[in-house]
């Protein structure tokens, strides 16, 4: 008899063990048990109502959930040991299940190659092992039987007789390319010359010096491939050395020499050449440099245009911003800031007078008190209106108030950043402004709200290194240019609509058309891309006119226009047909390359901005120069 079952120390009191044996557990699927224990009894499969969260949630929970495993013969839920989880590990990657047991021990040599007095075995040998081999003898037999009842037939010798092929024995004689149709006559040989005959005339005789020079050349280079000579009559010409050669020659240039009709396809070359409308149908655009704005002692960095185009703002590396009539090429006003001006953005609401400004970690909002009074006046009082709100907010950037020094000279308010402002741009609207931070973590971008002087950060985390932004010109979009990627989110729905991928290693800088579907980037390595918005996340034409990296980009607001300016010292305006028929793709034509600028430190023309409502475009360089062009 069994001795009794003790039970296991984990398992309960009644023996769960299943005695159905070794069989497919899929047997029992549709069952509500899974076997039967010792007594006979149904072994329930435990209730398993977790449905996808549910498994999901226990996944993330419990830290078990990886060594976990559920036994096919019980249903229930076992976690492995560290011992099993190590065993599993090392059979992964094809190890012994044994940890103890070592693959590399030393090998025991049993047999070496000397001769030793005791041999390992002295088993006296078979006389198996020195008479002829009986089985060897039975096949012999075998197949000495089957050769002579004529079942294996000897070989066939092989036949060396050299077989030919017709090559045109099976070509269909009707074919349009029949050999017969398609025949190319061989070239037929220069007929001889004066130098040929057996009495040439005296100047076909070579001179002695000439001769000496013939035998020098190669034979590929000669001009004649024997020496013309003269004889008496002609029975003194003897036989011709070289005649056997030259038929030889001659039958080999006619079955060696490939011979093929070609099949000539006659193009107009000019028809391979995109029609483009002529530069001159396409006016109005700038041609020639009508002012240049100097003042600046370095180079000149940024600039903006005042909404009615009569003012024109000028940031540089000597630490100062200047305010220049455009018209006059006058300088009317220049504001020390104590600082590189990286950028400056004039508001683009007519009814605002206030520039922004970035240097160094702030942006300024400076009121430059030029043009109407009542207009400069009216921004004063829109300021002093603020009203702080009882409770202060937690912001990640500081609101001051200029100091009386400072507001003499035009600043009415500095916002403070924590790390250095590259770039600064307006809504339309001209309430909201947008900074762009150099650093690498989520508080890249920050947009402000002038009115009631409030900074969020719109983004929870970084998707690379902000080179710069744009709000869109009628929609709640926000385009946020990285390196290589461009992009668009809905501000309104506060998501990610479109990534637009550059095809470009380092964007520089991008405008936007009037018309809102379609943008341009510019990028270091001297390609300008252009997007269409409606057609694709991929560039709709990429141009590459300039020769060096591309500084800026620029839209005009009206006229069908666009510029860029690059290290080269030039500045390329192109006509940017937009059309209202969506199904007509964008008309892209370079039409004026405008030169002015003088490279300085390698760096050529670092920005472009086109006149509010003439066809007119300003750049500024490295040369500490502003120029317009006209």
């Amino acid at each position: 008899p069994c001795p009794p079952l003790t039970p296991l120390p984990s398992a309960p009191l009644q023996d769960i063990r299943n005695t159905v044996g070794n069989i497919p557990m899929e047997w029992y699927q549709d069952f509500p048990h899974i076997g039967y224990n010792l007594e006979g009894k149904k072994i329930y499969k435990p209730i398993r109502n977790k449905d996808e969260l549910d498994m999901f949630l226990e996944k993330m929970e419990n830290p078990d959930y990886w060594r976990t495993v559920q036994d096919k013969m019980t249903g229930a839920d076992i976690k492995l040991t560290d011992e099993q989880v190590d065993l599993v590990h090392r059979l992964q990657k094809g190890q012994f299940g044994d940890v103890h047991f070592n693959p590399y021990e030393p090998a025991v040599d049993f047999f070496t190659h000397e001769v030793m007095i005791h041999p390992v075995t002295n088993r006296p040998a078979d006389k198996r092992s020195f008479i002829p081999s009986l089985i060897e003898k039975e096949k012999v037999s075998k197949l000495v039987h089957a050769i002579k009842m004529g079942w294996i037939k000897p070989r066939k010798p092989k036949d060396d007789t050299p077989t030919y092929y017709d090559l045109w024995a099976h070509e269909d004689p009707n074919s349009i390319l029949g050999r017969h149709k398609m025949h190319v006559p061989a070239p037929k040989m220069k007929l001889p010359g004066h130098e040929e005959s057996y009495n040439p005339p005296p100047e076909y005789l070579l001179s002695e010096e000439e001769k000496l020079a013939w035998e020098q050349q190669e034979p590929a280079e000669r001009k004649l491939n024997f020496v013309p000579q003269q004889y008496r009559c002609l029975r003194a010409v003897p036989a011709y050395s070289r005649f056997i050669h030259e038929r030889f020659e001659r039958c080999l240039d006619l079955y060696l020499c490939p011979r093929q009709r070609k099949m000539r396809v006659n193009v107009d070359p000019e028809d391979l050449i995109p029609k483009l409308p002529k530069p001159r149908d396409l006016q109005p655009f700038p041609t020639t440099q009508a002012l240049v704005y100097r003042g600046h002692t370095s180079l000149v960095r940024c600039l903006s245009i005042s909404p009615s185009g009569q003012w024109l703002v000028s940031g540089s590396d000597d630490c100062t911003v200047r305010f220049w009539e455009v018209c006059t090429a006058r300088c009317m006003k220049t504001l020390p800031v104590g600082g590189v001006v990286k950028s400056v953005a004039w508001n683009p609401n007519p009814t605002i007078c206030l520039v922004a400004i970035c240097v160094e970690q702030s942006v300024l909002l400076v009121n430059p008190c030029l043009g109407d009074k009542l207009l400069y006046g009216a921004t004063d009082q829109l300021l002093e209106s603020y009203v702080a709100p009882e409770e202060e907010r937690v912001q990640p950037v500081q609101w001051v108030m200029a100091t009386m020094e400072e507001h003499s000279k035009g600043v009415r308010l500095v916002i403070q950043h924590s790390k250095a402002v590259k770039q600064v741009t307006w809504h339309g609207k001209g309430d909201y402004f947008a900074s762009v931070v150099s650093d690498n973590s989520n508080m890249q971008v920050l947009i402000h709200q002038t009115s009631k002087r409030w900074s969020q950060n719109p983004f929870r985390k970084s998707k690379g290194l902000v080179q710069c932004v744009l709000f869109h010109p009628i929609r709640p979009y926000f385009f946020v240019a990285t390196q290589r990627y461009v992009r668009v989110y809905n501000l309104l729905k506060q998501e990610l609509t479109k990534k637009l991928m550059t095809n470009c290693k380092w964007v520089s800088s991008m405008a936007i058309h009037p018309g809102g579907d379609n943008i341009i980037c510019g990028s270091y390595d001297s390609k300008l891309a252009w997007f269409d918005l409606d057609l694709s996340t991929r560039p709709y034409q990429l141009l590459r006119h300039h020769k060096k990296a591309l500084r800026s980009v620029a839209f005009h607001k009206h006229y069908p226009l666009f510029a860029s300016g690059s290290d080269d010292g030039t500045v390329i305006v192109c006509h940017g047909m937009v059309y209202n028929d969506l199904l007509q793709n964008p008309l892209l034509v370079p039409v004026k390359v405008l030169k002015g600028h003088v490279l300085t430190l390698d760096l050529g023309v670092l920005d472009v901005l086109f006149h509010p409502t003439q066809p007119w475009v300003f750049s500024s360089g490295a040369d500490g120069t502003v120029r317009l062009y006209t």
